[in-house]
């Protein structure tokens, strides 16, 4: 059952000192702000209004959201410190004699509610605002990051040896269940396997490197057996509820060690795995690597967002995908939902990994007055002298600063790494972060 507002106090506030029972600063124009109903609208569609177990509050779940990742809290931290101070805990809307939300309250909230639902919760805080002036998309700017996955970095052998694990520890389970399986454990040898990798690596030589492959290749029969071994319990006709869903989990971490099976026998023969389709984690499925030219980090590994934000610094957009998409293949798709919410931009600017044959033309054809975007190859001589206009350049100069703002996300909005799982789960991760990141930006502007 939804409930949107909690208890309005009680005598024992009363008691406090004045000073304890206002809220200044941040988090009095963030709580103002916040203190708009239509904030409650995408959530209706999720409870049901009458009936069921009585939801946290609306207005508390949205403001420990905001402290959450305007301080990069984990959920337990937050409950611990929104319970221990009397500010925050006027902030979230919870009294003092109130007990604060257990984390996993919060945690199946986030995870029930989707990206879908931050999505709504961003347009219904940008359209009051550009209604009210403070949101202008007369210039907008876009670059896309990486939002690396919360996972080690992957090699053949770690997945080989973590998945010849994972297979042992699931039958061991079904086995003190009742379930009959025959199996052997080959955990302890794969592991002596990744270790002996670690001694020839650091001899650096061809004859190591020629080793490593070997035992990439053992540890992918390893695998194998164990796959084997494996698809044999999944024809048990147990209907008890624990052991189905021990099964259902054995029956996708068999898919995946195929295909890490697959991806180890191409690097033995000298191919390379398809980036597109490769898989990096056993637990992360989305996560692709990414190329993006970094010197520190040539290859990262998680998914590819894109940012679009205006003068004033309000993202007026931004996504997440899997893999790495071609940064013309993102761009329409943004402007297009920027010119329904808000209208068509006048201006757009990008680096050059946007240009194509027809972003001009295809951007110009949905309203967009004028499009700078530095053409890659040869540029012809008007094309030339064009792109070393004053206006031109000057344009280019204000795009690097999307750079900052992606800087900023990662640095203070947690969008250096994702900590839920899967595509829904970073679109979730980012989508709170870009919320809480304009909340503070439009209070900036009403000063």
């Amino acid at each position: 059952m939804l409930r949107t507002v909690g208890p309005q106090g009680s005598l024992f506030e009363l008691l406090l000192p004045a000073g304890m029972r206002v809220l200044s600063g941040e988090l009095a124009a963030v709580d103002g702000l916040l203190d708009d109903k239509r904030f409650f609208g995408p959530f209706r569609g999720l409870f049901d209004p009458t009936e069921g177990r009585p939801s946290i509050p609306i207005e508390t779940y949205l403001r420990l959201m905001f402290l959450k990742y305007r301080y990069g809290l984990g959920y337990e931290r937050l409950c611990a410190l929104v319970m221990d101070s009397i500010t925050w805990r006027r902030f979230c809307r919870i009294g003092l004699e109130a007990s604060v939300p257990d984390e996993s309250t919060i945690r199946k909230i986030t995870r029930r509610c989707g990206a879908e639902l931050i999505d709504g919760l961003n347009s219904q805080l940008l359209h009051p605002a550009r209604q009210r002036g403070r949101v202008d998309v007369d210039r907008v700017r876009v670059d896309t990051t990486v939002v690396e996955a919360d996972i080690r970095y992957p090699t053949d052998s770690g997945l080989l040896t973590a998945a010849t694990g994972r297979i042992a520890s699931r039958l061991r389970r079904l086995t003190r269940l009742g379930v009959k399986i025959v199996y052997i454990d080959r955990t302890p040898q794969a592991r002596a396997y990744q270790h002996s990798i670690g001694a020839w690596l650091r001899r650096r030589s061809d004859e190591a490197k020629a080793e490593v492959l070997v035992i990439t290749g053992r540890l992918a029969d390893l695998a194998e057996a164990s796959v084997a071994e494996a698809t044999k319990a999944l024809h048990d006709k147990a209907r008890r509820r624990r052991v189905r869903r021990l099964l259902d989990e054995l029956a996708v971490l068999i898919e995946r060690t195929v295909q890490v099976i697959a991806q180890a026998r191409t690097r033995v023969e000298g191919g390379q795995p398809d980036g597109s389709t490769r898989l990096v984690s056993l637990h992360e499925p989305d996560a692709r690597p990414i190329r993006k030219g970094r010197l520190g980090k040539p290859v990262e590994f998680g998914y590819k967002a894109q940012v679009v934000d205006t003068v004033d610094g309000i993202i007026v957009d931004h996504s997440v995908h899997i893999g790495n998409p071609s940064d013309t293949d993102v761009i329409r798709p943004a402007i297009d939902r920027i010119t329904a919410q808000f209208g068509a931009p006048a201006t757009v600017t990008a680096d050059r990994g946007y240009w194509d044959a027809t972003i001009e033309a295809d951007l110009t054809a949905v309203g967009v007055t004028t499009v700078v975007i530095p053409r890659t190859g040869k540029a012809s001589q008007a094309r030339a002298a064009l792109e070393h206009t004053d206006a031109f350049v000057d344009m280019v100069k204000w795009r690097t600063g999307c750079e900052g703002r992606i800087s900023h996300l990662k640095r203070d909005w947690a969008w250096r790494r994702t900590r839920l799982r899967g595509h829904a789960g970073v679109r979730i991760w980012c989508g709170h972060g870009v919320f809480g990141h304009n909340i503070l930006k439009l209070t900036e502007l009403q000063r």
